[in-house]
């Protein structure tokens, strides 16, 4: 399996000062930053997945912006993505159409003729076909039975279109691989739609609606694919929004699937509530650990609200935001104990747990739990295990939550340890 990954304009300022929280002088954002296989020392993952809703356009605007859209056409995704050369210029890149972004439309708002023209100016090794995205799951019915009325318009709107954009993307050349996507709401559907998708010559399909669905339905939902295309070994299948990291070695069973993309090991570095950091243990899975938040005292909404209300004044939370970085900078250096760095940690936390509708009660009970999380992080000392490019430049701050330099630099190093845990599992 080939781990893509699902890139969103996620780079970092290889300047930015961690000391004093700024970015390098004359900076400009995508120009001056660096994309995760660019501060890495080897690629972060084996390829890379570009949303046409991303990059956007003139009637859909994406993340990208007029302008760099405008660049991204005209000089392709690799030139783009800076993948031109070694060890980078081989590395498959991956296009679909963002289905999430339009699920809530009748129909998609991309044709497949438009659809082979982006995938060709932006010179794309790989694109799905357009879909529209299905979001029922029903493994108990048989044949096409079940399903929503407007399941069942999906259904057939993604295989029409799927057979018109396979017959326009010939005009791209043979060095493009057309990837048929399949929907459905039962294992049954999701089979057929496989089958109707190889009868009409594609040798790549993708799995769509697979980001809701739990492990044990993600399994069903492939083990049908897989019984539908067992008569055609030279069938691959992609799965669209894979991000089941904690049962990935589960997947190695099955024979056609030959690549996945996912945006979770970054997104999880500060979006998810305890699992911030990944290490491999020693039993060939995955540990996870809990960032430590210290957030700008002068940006984040919560201690302004305290500040402005009179509930904090603003130089006690400027001085308890900056004694909680030094503890941890100090215990780091093991100039500071464990017990000492999180008393000046969850000191600062105290107002951020705090809101007009907490009681004394409910923060301490906060409070509590976050020393035990805390504790745990810090006790392990996990930068210090980790050999990667982020942890062994910039140390514990990969632990800090606070601002995107380090939430993503955290994620970049997330990217890097899952990577490596796939190629465990493949290696097996």
């Amino acid at each position: 399996m080939k781990f893509l990954f699902a890139d969103s304009m996620d780079y970092v300022d290889p300047r930015y000062n961690f000391d004093t929280d700024q970015f390098g002088e004359d900076r400009q954002p995508y120009w001056d930053d660096l994309f995760p296989h660019e501060i890495m020392s080897q690629p972060p993952y084996d390829g890379v997945l570009i949303s046409r809703a991303t990059v956007g356009g003139v009637d859909h605007p994406g993340k990208y912006g007029e302008s760099l859209s405008m660049r991204f056409r005209r000089v392709g995704a690799r030139t783009h993505l800076r993948l031109t050369d070694p060890p980078h210029a081989d590395m498959p890149i991956f296009g679909d159409n963002g289905a999430f972004s339009y699920a809530h439309m009748v129909d998609p708002p991309y044709t497949p003729e438009d659809t082979v023209e982006f995938y060709a100016d932006g010179q794309f090794t790989h694109g799905c076909s357009v879909d529209h995205i299905i979001f029922e799951f029903n493994p108990s019915v048989l044949g096409m039975k079940g399903g929503s009325r407007d399941s069942h318009r999906r259904f057939e709107l993604t295989l029409s279109l799927a057979e018109e954009f396979f017959a326009e993307s010939k005009s791209i050349g043979r060095q493009f691989t057309p990837i048929g996507v399949i929907q459905g709401w039962s294992p049954d559907s999701l089979a057929l739609s496989a089958k109707s998708l190889v009868k009409m010559g594609y040798k790549y399909l993708a799995i769509g609606g697979l980001v809701p669905l739990t492990s044990i339905e993600t399994h069903m939902a492939i083990s049908a694919v897989e019984s539908a295309i067992n008569g055609f070994p030279d069938i691959k299948l992609h799965l669209l929004g894979f991000a089941k990291a904690d049962t990935l070695h589960e997947f190695a069973q099955y024979r056609h699937i030959a690549s996945f993309d996912t945006t979770s090991p970054l997104i999880r570095a500060f979006k998810d509530a305890t699992r911030n950091y990944y290490l491999p243990n020693t039993d060939g899975l995955l540990d996870y650990y809990t960032a430590i938040r210290v957030p700008q005292a002068i940006t984040n909404n919560k201690l302004k609200a305290h500040a402005k209300s009179g509930r904090y004044k603003q130089e006690y939370l400027l001085d308890m935001e900056n004694k909680a970085l030094n503890a941890l900078r100090s215990y780091s250096t093991k100039r500071l104990s464990i017990e000492g760095c999180l008393d000046a940690v969850l000191a600062y936390a105290e107002p951020l747990e705090t809101s007009d509708k907490s009681t004394e009660y409910s923060v301490r009970r906060k409070i509590d739990l976050l020393r035990i999380k805390y504790h745990r992080t810090l006790h392990a000392r996990p930068w210090e295990k980790c050999q990667c490019d982020i942890c062994t430049k910039i140390g514990i701050e990969s632990l800090i939550f606070r601002g995107s330099n380090r939430n993503k630099r955290r994620g970049i190093h997330n990217l890097e340890v899952y990577h490596k845990h796939l190629q465990r599992i493949n290696n097996l």
